[in-house]
């Protein structure tokens, strides 16, 4: 029961402190507890719904343009039942960023679910990264705001620190599984993948004043110039028959100089 042990004539609700409220005071008490309950159980969609409208306007608007009103308009529900679930601002942002979080993990492995191939399914990671990341404006501009925030705030720096070593880690193992495949050589992966990490945000970056590097038709530039840092091992021909490999290229171009001592000779005036 939501009322005192006494009835609803006399005092026997508790406030959060402990202490008893008068009479009066009872039935009121207990239907805000009552309504308290009835909305955080009969709207389990709220929460996520809140942080995707946050988002798209943090996105659209930048952080310092946005106000509750504004978010709670957009999910379609009062400022007040906004407030059941996020007590300010601040936490809707961080709900904003387990939003984009979330749904990049998602999204993500749909787009290397198709091959079982570890190169392939690297390329497709990285072609999905550059679209999210660096193609897509409301990601791009939701990241980079992300960027200066987290310089002042540390929950907010250490919710991306977090979500970075997520990325990290999965980047790492399609690497590493390339690798094991002898379809990349056998380097240092962690450190490759922290550089491909620092170009993936210096584009985001460079975006903000040279836009052309995020239109759709510099995605294959961008993916190519990515997967050149993880050098892949080069073919068996160029390895183990390199004399036979060079007389086959000479072939295709006979006029090409076969040594240095030629190419020294043909300058000579």
């Amino acid at each position: 029961m939501w009322f005192g042990d006494k009835g609803r004539n006399e005092a026997g609700a508790k406030d959060f402190q402990g202490k008893r409220l008068p009479a009066d005071h009872t039935i009121r008490y207990s239907m805000v507890k009552m309504k308290s309950a009835i909305s955080r159980v009969s709207a389990p969609h709220m929460p996520p719904r809140l942080a995707q409208s946050a988002f798209e306007l943090f996105a659209d608007n930048g952080f310092s343009n946005v106000n509750l009103d504004q978010i709670a308009g957009r999910a379609g529900v009062t400022k007040g039942s906004l407030y059941w679930h996020y007590k300010n601002k601040k936490a809707l942002i961080l709900a904003a960023c387990r939003h984009y979080y979330r749904q990049w993990r998602q999204d993500v492995e749909v787009a290397i679910a198709p091959s079982s191939d570890p190169q392939e399914r690297l390329e497709r990671a990285l072609t999905f990264s550059v679209d999210s990341c660096v193609i897509d404006q409301r990601n791009r501009l939701f990241t980079t705001g992300i960027f200066m925030l987290m310089q002042e705030d540390g929950e907010v720096r250490e919710s991306w620190s977090n979500f970075y070593g997520e990325v990290r880690e999965f980047y790492v193992g399609l690497v590493e599984a390339a690798q094991r495949s002898g379809q990349h050589a056998a380097r240092d992966a962690r450190r490759d993948v922290d550089l491909m990490l620092e170009a993936m945000e210096g584009l985001k970056l460079r975006a903000g004043f040279e836009p052309h590097i995020s239109r759709s038709s510099e995605r294959k530039a961008i993916v190519e110039g990515l997967l050149g840092i993880f050098r892949h091992v080069e073919p068996t021909c160029a390895r183990s028959q390199p004399a036979r490999c060079q007389r086959a290229a000479r072939a295709e171009h006979p006029r090409a100089p076969e040594n240095k001592r030629e190419c020294a000779a043909k300058e000579k005036p």
